[in-house]
């Protein structure tokens, strides 16, 4: 079980992104007292997710029908890799 300020360190996040996924429904958590605390496997599908929305119907194919690369996981790789 993570606190909110680890689980924002495990995720290279700002602690307040973390309390806004929490608010929001995208990250279960739990209250105990007046912390919300996380289960590592809640964070880590939060993560393989990622807190981006889908993208349009119409977006997710190339105008050749081909599937859309995912640029944003490209790029955030590249600048990981450095």
């Amino acid at each position: 079980m993570l606190t909110v300020p680890e689980a924002a360190r495990r995720a290279g996040k700002n602690p307040e992104t973390v309390r806004r996924w929490i608010r929001e429904g995208k990250l279960l958590a739990r209250k105990i007292g007046t912390q919300h605390v996380i289960e590592e496997a809640d964070l880590a599908t939060m993560m393989a997710d990622g807190d981006r929305l889908p993208l349009p119907p119409e977006w997710q194919t190339t105008f050749w029908g081909a599937p859309m690369p995912d640029w944003a996981s490209l790029i955030r790789e590249q600048r990981d890799s450095h």
